[in-house]
């Protein structure tokens, strides 16, 4: 099994001033093409669908990090999740991000069955945007009013 390099974030940029950071500079080139083999395995994913769906799948939960606390009840939605999930199922993997960008505490991922029609799908994607990340709004947009995730602070 290879083991893979931490790789640092660059500092957030504004949106409309700074570049766009893209998730797939922050993950090694290895386990990004492993998890974008994943998604084609089991989903009905080309190469392009899967690494943009990595690629939110990535940038979301870098956000809720960089918020840790703040109880803004962050969800992604339905297709950006598929990409949470693939990330956060490798948990040797996801621990890395979470040992490196969280303060070493792991960010659980605490599903609710019912969906919560608040808008925080919408609210995700603008902070994911507003923290410098590429965000793909097409992806944000199957469940732009509601989220499947636990609005807790510490977690998605």
């Amino acid at each position: 099994m290879a083991t893979t390099a931490a790789v640092a974030f660059p500092p957030a940029a504004a949106p409309a001033t700074g570049p766009l950071r893209c998730a797939r500079h922050v993950v090694p080139p290895d386990l990004w093409d492993k998890q974008v083999g994943l998604l084609i395995r089991d989903y009905p994913y080309d190469s392009v669908m899967a690494a943009r769906g990595l690629g939110q799948g990535y940038a979301y939960p870098l956000a809720a990090m960089n918020h840790r606390g703040e109880g803004l009840g962050l969800a992604p939605s339905k297709l950006v999740d598929i990409g949470v999930h693939t990330i956060i199922l490798d948990t040797v993997a996801y621990a890395e991000p979470c040992e490196n960008f969280n303060g070493g505490q792991f960010l659980h991922h605490v599903p609710k069955v019912d969906m919560k029609n608040d808008g925080s799908v919408l609210k995700t994607a603008h902070t994911v945007a507003a923290d410098g990340w590429e965000a793909d709004l097409p992806l944000w947009t199957d469940a732009s009013t509601c989220g499947p995730c636990h609005p807790g602070n510490d977690a998605h």
